[in-house]
């Protein structure tokens, strides 16, 4: 029987995450968005459907406003919400999106009970806080997708410093999926070779500076909506993990009980994703000014969380 997750929001990043998990012929889908889009998911589904012969998929893919049609979910992909605008920060988008966040949630716990969520909505950190608290569930089997989207941001713009292949490249990038995110040079390299050997100190924090405002970046050039391709492919990348219980090393957003300092708090952290969620925390040895940079991201946090009445 084939496993089944649910994507909720049928737009760019809904749609694009719908995409890439057919193409991996992983599970079967449903994309769920409100009735005011009308026929927009059913008509995305079904073009995606129409995809399979040529990509070699035979999953099933279905568009629908019913969330009682999200029932037996595995995972559910939290895509929903408002996307940003040149001139906003993922936090002003707090108020707007939380009342969305919360009427989805509820859903999900209704008509998927035993799934895992995986929020991509921003404030990402703040959203995978509000989506735990509202449906109930476990701490690991809710979670966000942050470092995995920012690291690959910085392993792309330490490539195209070097002229070499991304694939050849590894980064780090702690902290809130926002402005105060960390990027750690000290574990990020190229074949193994630490960045600190291969770029001066000044072109590493420039590219350490773009990654922070790199989602801003394809704001401004988009000037209509927010990035989507790879907020989606790496969201894809968590669902592939926990599915075929890869058990794989990706710093994504998850709930911490005291590490780095931290308690009480969705923050981006290494984790090991498994069968069971996040299965285990790493907690990396980081230099003084690094560690300071995670619990001032990790408190930042903390205090938009009062906004949201926690």
């Amino acid at each position: 029987m084939r496993r089944k997750v649910a994507v909720i929001g049928a737009g760019n990043v809904g749609a694009s995450v719908a995409q890439y998990l057919a193409q991996k012929n992983l599970c079967n889908i449903v994309l769920v968005d409100i009735p005011e889009k009308e026929g927009m998911p059913a008509g995305k589904a079904l073009d995606l459907m129409q995809a399979g012969p040529i990509d070699n998929y035979d999953c099933s893919v279905v568009g629908t406003f019913d969330f009682a049609e999200i029932k037996d979910s595995d995972i559910v992909v939290v895509t929903s919400g408002l996307a940003r605008k040149p001139g906003m920060s993922r936090e002003d988008l707090l108020k707007a999106n939380a009342a969305i966040i919360k009427s989805v949630s509820e859903n999900v716990a209704k008509h998927a009970p035993q799934s895992m969520v995986i929020m991509v909505a921003n404030p990402l950190d703040l959203m995978t806080y509000h989506a735990w608290k509202v449906t109930g569930f476990p701490t690991n089997r809710v979670f966000g997708q942050a470092g995995i989207l920012d690291s690959i941001r910085f392993r792309t713009f330490v490539a195209m410093e070097l002229g070499v292949s991304v694939n050849d490249t590894q980064a780090m990038v702690l902290g809130g999926h926002g402005d105060t995110m960390v990027p750690v040079p000290s574990y990020t390299t190229v074949a193994g070779i630490p960045i600190t050997e291969l770029l001066p100190a000044d072109r590493i924090q420039a590219i350490c500076d773009r990654t922070r405002t790199g989602g801003g970046e394809i704001v401004k050039l988009l000037k209509t909506g927010s990035a989507y391709y790879a907020p989606a492919r790496a969201a894809v990348d968590m669902v592939e993990s926990v599915l075929s219980d890869r058990k794989r090393v990706l710093p994504c957003s998850a709930y911490l009980t005291g590490q780095y300092g931290l308690k009480d708090v969705y923050i981006g952290v290494p984790c090991v994703l498994g069968a069971n969620g996040v299965e285990k925390i790493f907690e990396l040895k980081l230099s003084v000014a690094d560690l300071e940079l995670l619990q001032k991201s990790g408190n930042t946090y903390k205090e938009h969380l009062k906004e949201l009445g926690y």
